[in-house]
Formats: C-alpha cells, sequence, structure tokens
C-alpha cells in the first residue's frame, strides 16, 4: 500500500470521494452533514492523502488547517472491501505524523454519534482521541461527536497518570 498527497484530479479519486459524500447524506440529516466535496478539499490549507494498493484508491483523509497550531482531520473514509484490514489505522498514524511534521500540536475531528460511526469512533479512541466540545464552526450537535488528540504527547501521559 502506498500513500501519497493527492492532487484530487483523478477521476477514480472523484468517484470515490463522491460515494462518501453520498453516504454521508444518506446517513446524516442535512443539518449535520459535514463531509467536504472535492472543490471544497482543494480550497488552501488542505491536504488530501489516498492509499493506494496496487494503484486502486483504497482509503483517503486530509488534513484542514484551523491555525498555526490545530487542525482538522477530514474526510478520512475505506473502501467497503477494505474496512478491518488495517488500511485506516496506517492512514491515520500516517496523518498524525504527518500533522506533527507540519507544526501541529492538536488534532481534533467531527463524527458521527450513530452506531454507524461507531468503528470510526473506536479507531479515534484506539489513536488516543479524546472527547472535546464543538471546535472551529461546529455547533452542539446530538448527531455529532468531536474529538482532539494533543500532538505534545501530553494525552499519553495524562492517560497513564490516572488511576485505573
Amino acid at each position: 500500500m502506498r500513500i501519497a498527497v493527492d492532487d484530487l484530479s483523478g477521476p477514480e479519486v472523484a468517484r470515490f470521494l463522491d460515494e462518501h459524500v453520498r453516504q454521508m447524506q444518506s446517513i446524516s440529516p442535512p443539518e449535520s452533514k459535514h463531509a467536504l466535496d472535492l472543490d471544497a478539499l482543494r480550497r488552501p490549507g488542505i491536504t488530501f492523502w489516498t492509499a493506494r494498493d496496487a494503484g486502486t484508491v483504497v482509503a483517503c483523509g486530509a488534513l484542514k488547517r484551523l491555525d498555526a497550531a490545530h487542525a482538522e482531520l477530514k474526510s478520512m473514509r475505506t473502501a467497503p472491501a477494505r474496512k478491518r484490514s488495517g488500511v485506516a489505522s496506517r492512514l491515520l498514524g500516517h496523518i498524525i505524523a504527518e500533522a506533527r511534521r507540519m507544526g501541529f500540536t492538536r488534532l481534533s475531528l467531527e463524527t458521527g454519534s450513530a452506531d454507524f460511526f461507531l468503528p470510526a469512533r473506536n479507531l479515534y479512541a484506539k489513536f488516543g482521541f479524546l472527547p472535546c466540545g464543538p471546535f472551529a464552526d461546529y455547533r452542539p450537535d446530538p448527531n455529532s461527536t468531536f474529538l482532539t488528540k494533543n500532538l505534545d504527547g501530553l494525552d499519553e501521559l495524562r492517560r497513564a497518570e490516572q488511576p485505573a
């Protein structure tokens, strides 16, 4: 599998993202849909990656710069045939490492609160993301779960110090 920054120009990536946006629209009410379409992902301040296996897109994810220290994880998606294969973990680990390399000290995300999103919430918890309140332009929403991770390593220290 190869993970690389993608310029969003290929038809395969466009189809992959269109499937993602359509799926999110079918699950989330319109006021709770926060998935970015192809044009939104091309805006300045967003870096987009694809994971490809034998040239085929199997996953994607993006970082949206919120300020000099804080970025938002966006557009994480794994091809249905590749779910539970480790692809999402590899991609998320890569994006976290890149966020650190870019100088971000905090990474946040919004995902759904419905059962459909439980595997995503479990993945983020595995990587040390903790619940937080709405950030950036988000508002409280019963259909959303907000998570954040300090990239300075302090979250890991805080968890280690808490009694079991």
